[in-house]
């Protein structure tokens, strides 16, 4: 129940967030339920938010929270500090926990940024350059994305597994980036801990110390830092209880000292979400406006 209530605070957070009612929204089309994949026979969905004044670039919206993920969580108001730049906005509902755990779940994502990199001219964003944002689990799958996108198999039958799911900026808030530190060093939090109520997102494997060690390796995206990776901002409070500012601290610390571009906001006194977030997106589509779009105020 625990679990339920802190994935619904989250999500809560995002989609019912001040400056996003529907009067407030910028002119855009929506176009529900895009399937851009199938999971055991299941369809997998985006929905995409089009301005009437598009600038030609794309950002993909992790909806996930608790690696909980819904078409109901989605909501026009909370993204139009992208729209009203004029970016296209993705948002992602990808196979949900409990049902799919954090292994099961990362594919979703490559196939989702395949299939909208297959589709750029259709919706009208530029291939060769897409974002990506999200808040904790979503936070954490855009950073996954930022470290471990591929360039997709040449050989697939399917021609949207050919594409690359390799991302060119993110812009995200308190992400989980390191489960086996993770409010400081050896600290094990796969499922054990902090995150015992979210056991379901890592699956069978974190029943054991042993095999929770590999798995935190295998899904932290802080293993996985390279100098070639996109440029990455992250906004955190530093209350937050649920994903340390410690996760933050350390990503951003490692990726510069590769020479990535790294940029950690600190919101002081702030805990896993708070009721004006939708205000620090103005601060995601400038970093995007800079980094994606070359367009710096």
């Amino acid at each position: 129940m625990r679990k339920i209530l802190l994935t619904g605070l989250f999500l809560a957070t995002f989609a019912f967030a001040p400056f996003a009612q529907a009067a407030d929204a910028p002119a855009f089309t929506r176009t529900e339920d895009v399937i851009y994949g199938r999971k055991f026979g299941t369809a997998l969905t985006l929905d995409v938010f089009q301005p009437k004044k598009p600038n030609g670039y794309g950002i993909a919206f992790m909806v996930s929270g608790g690696w909980f993920s819904s078409h109901e969580a989605i909501n026009p108001g909370y993204y139009r500090p992208f729209l009203d730049r004029g970016y296209t906005v993705f948002t992602v509902v990808h196979g949900s926990n409990p049902k799919f755990n954090v292994t099961e779940i990362v594919p979703d994502i490559h196939r989702a940024i395949r299939f909208i990199r297959h589709n750029a001219e259709k919706y009208g964003v530029n291939a060769d350059k897409l974002g990506i944002t999200g808040g904790s689990a979503g936070g954490h799958l855009s950073l996954t994305m930022a470290v471990k996108g591929d360039k997709g198999k040449a050989d697939a039958k399917d021609p949207v597994d050919r594409e690359s799911s390799e991302i060119q900026c993110v812009a995200c808030f308190f992400p989980p980036t390191d489960f086996l530190n993770y409010s400081q060093p050896g600290e094990d939090a796969v499922g054990v801990g902090t995150l015992k109520d979210f056991k379901t997102g890592f699956g069978p494997r974190s029943d054991t110390a042993e095999e929770r060690q590999k798995l935190g390796r295998e899904v932290s995206p802080i293993y996985f830092i390279h100098s070639n990776q996109p440029p990455i901002l992250i906004i955190h409070g530093d209350a937050d209880k649920l994903v340390p500012i410690y996760q933050a601290e350390k990503f951003v610390e490692r990726s510069q000292e590769t020479g990535a571009t790294a940029k950690l906001i600190v919101r002081e006194g702030k805990l896993h979400g708070w009721p004006d977030m939708v205000k620090d997106e103005e601060i995601f589509a400038d970093w995007f406006d800079e980094h994606l779009r070359g367009v710096k105020k």
